[in-house]
């Protein structure tokens, strides 16, 4: 299979993945118990209950939110603006529209996650080499130890004791907000700890690969300098696997970050699904759930290429590029 037809392939399995990621989504929005429409009933006092010019209040509401539509309907009307990337106006910010939203957020997010996964790498792989070239001693252990804990701790909990440390105790940084450069440290902190450890384990794990390589050991055994041959042999070969590693966390921390910038009063689009999922704002729920599923199928697909390009072994295999996800 050439390029073209293996792009081909990937093509068609990233739509239909959206189709059924859209209805999946559209189901589980429906099954839930709630609608916008019953929110601004219950907000704006017009229950059952309401008294006068109730009933027409309500009628209203459900006009204006589409809860008088049949669910099929809705489906369909939302899929034929999805085709033209148009999911419409949300309904909690009414003067916007749902792809402006997701313009206007997504590179914030991304921003953070770009800037966590490279922190994540600064930390991870000297972490994971020194742990390799100490193999099962003390070091070893307790590095690893310390590498499990950072990855067992959610990011939202690291985030509120890095606020409790250095915004309420030490106040060096400021608790939350998104007005300028020093509002990046805490969430990029918070963020790359657990992809770092993640890393860490997985930069250990192929560098002790690596070393049991016959051109390695052969490298020692003709009198190399030990740093030379880790650095320019063992170390360069280990770090290609971490594309299949750091591509997807890259797109799970863009389409992750929902409790960490809510936390944080950061105006990304985690903030925003969080607040349409409080609020039952279908349109801005079902774009931004689209979008998600496209940034981590995209991002698989670039991986794959990318290291198809990076190891050739993984070319003759999949007619073009590495399809192991």
């Amino acid at each position: 299979m050439g390029l073209a037809g293996y792009l081909g392939k990937r093509a068609v399995r990233l739509v239909l993945s959206l189709i059924a990621v859209s209805m999946l989504t559209f189901t589980l929005l429906q099954l839930a118990p709630g609608n916008f429409a019953d929110l601004q009933r219950v907000n704006s006092g017009a229950t059952n209950f309401g008294g006068v010019g109730t009933e027409s209040m309500v009628g209203e509401l459900e006009s204006r939110y589409g809860a008088d539509v049949p669910v099929w309907k809705q489906y369909l009307i939302f899929m034929k603006g999805a085709v033209v990337w148009d999911f419409g106006p949300s309904y909690k910010y009414a003067s916007r529209n749902v792809q402006d939203i997701i313009a206007e957020a997504f590179p914030v997010s991304a921003t953070l996650a770009l800037l966590a996964v490279l922190l994540a790498l600064l930390i991870a792989v000297p972490i994971g080499v020194f742990a390799a070239l100490r193999q099962n001693t003390k070091t070893d252990h307790a590095t690893m130890f310390a590498v499990t804990l950072g990855h067992a701790l959610p990011s939202y909990l690291t985030a509120a004791f890095m606020i409790l440390l250095f915004s309420a105790t030490l106040k060096l940084l400021p608790s939350g907000g998104w007005n300028g450069p020093e509002d990046l440290i805490l969430p990029v902190l918070a963020l790359s700890l657990g992809p770092a450890a993640v890393l860490a384990r997985y930069v250990r794990s192929s560098m002790l690969e690596t070393l049991r390589e016959e051109y390695v050991t052969a490298a020692l055994a003709k009198g190399g300098p030990r740093r030379t041959v880790i650095i320019r042999h063992a170390l360069r070969n280990s770090l290609i696997p971490l594309v299949t590693v750091a591509g997807p966390l890259l797109a799970a921390l863009m389409t992750g970050t929902v409790f960490v910038e809510a936390l944080l009063r950061i105006p990304g689009l985690g903030l925003y699904f969080a607040n349409a999922a409080a609020s039952r704002d279908m349109p801005l729920l079902m774009g931004t759930a689209m979008f998600f599923a496209l940034i981590l199928m995209v991002t698989n697909l670039v991986v794959d290429l990318i290291y198809g390009l990076l190891d050739p072994r993984i070319r003759t295999v999949g007619g073009g590029s590495h399809d192991g996800h």
